[in-house]
């Protein structure tokens, strides 16, 4: 079955940029320094300079600072324009933030938003904002790379971190904002040799249940 594409949503193909760029997003959220350098690498010379520089941005949230900022310093390394400014640094865009990271986490959950949100804030109303204003409105939201090359990334991250129960969030949520099951299925053949094969097969099963609920 092909799922249908969320008005608005890109129409991405799977080709040779996004294969190198959800790679780079699985060996920066859990590869060795040598396989993350290996990884970015082969992202500097096949991905877009802006979108490379998202991945490895949105990278803290899935994988820590530490893998972040190492990341960033292979990245930086290889492509060496550093931006003069970035709204990132802006705090006063708070409420902008806010405001778009709702629009942003409801497009990803869909019917579970509001769940979602109740869940979350049960577990400290500290993560229930940082998770909307910080992750879905901060990083997110950002300009430089669509919601649906973010979701594959996500998912390929949470696959390799063998973070299950968000790989099941992000396997649905890249579905929610438009990608076609084709479109996920040729993300996770791209992660053979990028993640451990218990991972891999870890994720393929949880992507037949989504796959099984249509």
């Amino acid at each position: 079955m092909t799922t249908p594409r969320a008005p608005g949503a890109t129409l991405v193909p799977f080709d040779a940029e996004l294969r190198a760029l959800v790679r780079m997003a699985a060996v920066i959220a859990a590869g060795s320094e040598r396989e993350m350098r290996l990884a970015v690498a082969e992202g500097a010379r096949a991905v877009r300079p802006v979108w490379g520089e998202e991945v490895v941005l949105q990278s803290y949230l899935f994988a820590g600072f530490p893998r972040a900022l190492n990341a960033a310093r292979e990245w930086r390394r290889l492509v060496p324009n550093t931006p003069p400014a970035d709204e990132g640094s802006e705090i006063e865009r708070v409420g902008e933030w806010a405001a778009r990271g709702e629009v942003t986490c409801a497009a990803v959950y869909d019917g579970m938003y509001e769940k979602l949100r109740a869940n979350v804030r049960a577990l400290h109303p500290a993560l229930d904002s940082w998770m909307v204003v910080e992750g879905y409105g901060k990083v997110l939201s950002r300009p430089g790379l669509d919601l649906v090359r973010r979701e594959l990334c996500i998912l390929s991250a949470c696959a390799a971190a063998r973070q299950d129960r968000q790989l099941l969030s992000h396997l649905h949520g890249a579905r929610n904002v438009g990608a076609p099951n084709e479109l996920v299925d040729a993300t996770l053949d791209a992660l053979d040799g990028a993640i451990g094969a218990d991972a891999l097969d870890d994720a393929r099963r949880l992507w037949a249940r989504v796959k099984g609920g249509d």
